[in-house]
């Protein structure tokens, strides 16, 4: 009898291969390293929020959410957008609660992306953009951002705008390296999608860790590029629970309506009882955004001091909870090769920055980076940077 015929394996993410952060993570818990690698807090969320889920949970909120998100939720986040960028937003046609960020991103991508569309992203840019550029059956345009600030080259961007050019993705503060937009960014990006068809995605998880007084230039901010615009904010990342998955975005009317036609299909709704505690806790707790910046500055200047000795050079960071280090005076391997021997034989895992770029390798021959998170309790800094500061 002839063997059965099996189904053709065709990938569509064949290039692909687990996440970086997934690989760094395991490695570190293989060799029991300190894990400064995956961008995840070792401390709990406040402990009311924690509280006010329980007791959602036997107040009966535990079937499924409206598809959007729970009422109760969206009135507190476009409370929360009135107080952080003085924009009004409709929560009933205008947020979208979502099962963390990158399902957000990934619907937003799905929604307006179509096949032979161009998207205009920055290397080093966060793993999940081209994979959903690409299921969606568009092309990445990747343009390298500027070191060591990692800013944006403006003209180089007006050069790659072609007639295919369908959106362009943005993300401040920036994972990894976390620079952060100026006013004078927002004003050139403007300029350039005036009078276009471009759609712009802001991916603005990190919004309430903004560093030095710099003031987070959300695209909400902006009533023109809000108009064109579909923003993407992470509940985790602002309290600490990034095991929940819950984020939200924000658009036009219009432009959400087609985002909620891939929501409903990918994942209809998020986990209830956490959407209600999310909703009292925001609006009850408005000093915990205002107070975050300060609160990862402190933890930032904190880890930095502890490396003053250490072989590595530091910029400081100018949002997120990342830290870059440039290791050229410690090693002259790749930085794939380098954080695996940090891991492995040091005890300390970091992540690898060209592993953000569309060519690594030539990355590798130009730029020793690699990024620490510094969303650790005082203790886990201190060990790490002993370690790091014996090497």
């Amino acid at each position: 009898m002839e063997p059965p015929t099996m189904p053709a394996n065709r990938s569509k993410l064949s290039y692909t291969g687990t996440t970086i952060f997934t690989v760094m993570s395991a490695l570190a818990q293989k060799h029991n390293a300190i894990n400064l690698s995956q961008g995840f807090p070792d401390f709990n969320p406040p402990e009311e929020l924690l509280a006010a889920v329980t007791r959602h949970m036997y107040a009966g909120h535990n079937q499924y959410a409206p598809m959007p998100g729970a009422e109760v939720l969206r009135a507190a986040i476009a409370t929360k957008i009135q107080r952080s960028y003085s924009t009004t937003v409709d929560p009933d046609t205008a947020v979208t609660v979502t099962s963390g960020a990158t399902a957000a991103l990934f619907a937003a991508i799905m929604a307006f992306v179509h096949p032979g569309d161009e998207v205009i992203i920055f290397d080093p840019a966060y793993d999940s953009y081209e994979p959903s550029i690409r299921l969606a059956g568009g092309r990445a345009v990747r343009l390298p951002l500027l070191p060591p600030q990692f800013a944006i080259d403006w003209n180089r961007v007006a050069a790659a705008i072609t007639a295919r050019t369908r959106m362009i993705i943005v993300n401040s503060p920036h994972n990894p390296t976390g620079a952060t937009l100026s006013s004078m960014d927002i004003a050139a990006l403007r300029d350039l999608v005036r009078n276009t068809a471009i759609t712009l995605l802001s991916d603005e998880v990190y919004e309430h860790i903004v560093f030095d007084g710099r003031q987070h230039e959300s695209l909400l901010r902006d009533p023109e590029l809000a108009s064109r615009s579909l923003v993407v904010s992470s509940f985790g990342k602002t309290f600490h629970m990034t095991g929940w998955k819950i984020g939200y975005c924000v658009a036009p009317a219009e432009l959400m309506q087609e985002f909620r036609r891939v929501h409903q299909f990918s994942q209809f709704c998020v986990a209830s009882p956490m959407q209600w505690a999310l909703a009292e806790f925001v609006e009850q707790h408005p000093e915990h955004c205002a107070e975050l910046g300060n609160f990862y500055s402190t933890k930032r200047d904190r880890f930095n001091e502890l490396l003053e000795t250490s072989r590595f050079a530091i910029q400081p960071s100018a949002g997120t909870y990342f830290q870059l280090a440039d290791y050229s005076a410690i090693s002259e391997l790749p930085d794939t090769e380098f954080t695996r021997w940090l891991t492995i034989e040091k005890g300390v895992a970091a992540i690898p920055v060209s592993v953000f770029y569309e060519f690594p390798e030539q990355v590798q021959k130009t730029q020793k980076l690699i990024r620490f998170c510094f969303a650790k309790n005082d203790s886990t800094l201190s060990n790490a940077a002993e370690i790091l500061c014996a090497i």
